[in-house]
């Protein structure tokens, strides 16, 4: 599980990791993200191959004893971030939910701590501040679009090229509406953002109609169901994250080791573990 030399970034240089990274995004020849959540989940996921690491908010979150949706504070969660950035070679993304802040200052305040962090990239939401999610609405894209120009004007002023990912929850919010993601697509590009970010949107005709119609590389969300990596590229896409289903796969796994401990004393689903030497030598590799 090592990570391949190519692959590596410099440390010391915050615009080469970040313009490292921004190349990453190839229209038709995606750049894959199984998200992580921790120190160990990032070392893993890059000891895999990844040219990135990306964090996902609720793992993360989860982690740390916290439900997601701007629950978090912003010092654990960028001291998380820090943490990721610390033990891997390659670039770091954080996903910021909405910017945990409720204004432009403190959009901009958040991701002056996530190029404190190391981090390279940011994906930021367009859903309310605290909002539970459940159909609430959306920002207003305009107030949204202003939250993004912050976020790129505060990368701006610190020399970083920060690809910051705007995330579009139309289709999450159950509106599913294209013309209104389109729109939101083009105000976030116009504000500064690099790329735009679709949850929710898996099928190949609506993919292929956000690649057409957005002026700047797409990112999927895949899981159970979606789409293969080689059909999205296909399609066009830039960008394919999985989200919080790594870190749910993970919880699931202990819930199931437990449960069968606790109530058949079985250890069955200990089976196929990492092995223990392997694992404790990629933990203790110098990043």
């Amino acid at each position: 599980m090592t990570n391949p030399d190519s692959l590596r970034v410099n440390p010391d240089s915050p615009r080469e990791t970040a313009l490292a990274f921004r190349a990453l995004h190839v229209p038709g020849r995606p750049l894959v993200l199984p998200n992580a959540w921790d120190a160990a989940s990032a070392r893993i996921v890059e000891g895999a191959g990844a040219a990135a690491v990306a964090t996902t908010s609720a793992g993360l979150a989860w982690g740390l004893g916290t439900a997601d949706g701007d629950r978090l504070d912003r010092d654990a969660a960028l001291g998380a971030v820090g943490r990721i950035v610390a033990a891997v070679r390659v670039p770091v993304s954080a996903d910021i939910e909405s910017g945990y802040a409720e204004d432009v200052q403190g959009v901009a305040d958040t991701v002056r701590a996530v190029l404190a962090a190391g981090a390279v990239g940011v994906n930021i939401e367009d859903a309310l501040y605290g909002d539970e999610g459940g159909g609430a609405p959306l920002r207003p894209v305009a107030e949204q679009a202003e939250r993004i120009a912050a976020a790129r004007a505060a990368a701006d002023t610190a020399g970083v090229p920060l690809y910051i990912n705007a995330r579009i929850d139309t289709y999450l919010r159950g509106a599913g509406k294209i013309e209104e993601t389109l729109e939101r697509a083009a105000a976030f590009l116009a504000a500064g953002a690099d790329g735009v970010f679709v949850p929710g949107a898996v099928d190949p005709v609506t993919v292929k109609t956000l690649v057409e119609g957005i002026e700047g590389p797409l990112n999927v969300l895949v899981g159970p169901g979606a789409p293969s990596v080689a059909e999205l590229a296909a399609l066009g896409v830039a960008r394919i994250s999985a989200g919080s289903s790594i870190a749910q796969a993970a919880h699931a796994l202990v819930h199931r080791a437990a449960r069968e401990l606790l109530d058949a004393g079985t250890y069955g689903s200990l089976t196929g573990g990492l092995d223990y030497g392997e694992l404790n030598t990629l933990m203790g590799r110098s990043s």
